[in-house]
């Protein structure tokens, strides 16, 4: 009996060195690790391309400055001729016509010079202010516009061609 139990002592302690420790990690349990840490490096890479595509757009549209300003200074003074030839019309028109016409131009002209300063400050904008600027200036020609389309459609209502 004692034999027996001797032997089975062995046993239990042969079996309890072969045995791995509970640390070690199986080789399913490592890939699975490391594909964890593939996926994690694959998202800060996206991440960081992500904002240097960002940044080179900014860089890009601060560059197109000189022209965004060139275009809106000839719209701008596109509009300003076709603003002189509708008061030209309301001149020649009633004295009623006239004095209802005046208020609407006078804001279409004031449109104008707002259209004018906000031009003025892109010229001089800085590149962190430039987004602002420009959605200002643009937000500016776009108001000019639809009134001044207002306008001569009210004239062409109210004067004869």
């Amino acid at each position: 009996m004692k034999s027996r139990l001797v032997i089975t002592f062995l046993a239990v302690a042969a079996f309890a060195v072969g045995c791995k420790p509970a640390a070690d990690k199986s080789p399913a349990e490592s890939n699975l690790e490391a594909a964890k840490d593939q996926v994690e490096t694959k998202k800060q890479e996206k991440a960081q391309a992500t904002k240097e595509l960002a940044a080179a757009k900014k860089d890009y549209a601060y560059a197109q400055k000189t022209e965004f300003v060139k275009e809106k200074e000839t719209q701008l003074a596109e509009i300003n001729r076709d603003l002189e030839a509708l008061s030209a019309k309301v001149e020649a028109a009633s004295d009623a016509t006239k004095a209802e016409a005046k208020p609407k131009l006078q804001a279409l002209r004031e449109q104008a010079a707002k259209l004018g300063e906000q031009l003025d400050k892109a010229k001089a904008a800085s590149e962190p202010a430039w987004e602002s600027v420009k959605a200002g200036s643009s937000k500016a020609y776009e108001d000019l516009k639809v009134g001044f389309t207002h306008a001569r459609q009210w004239v062409s209502e109210k004067i004869a061609p």
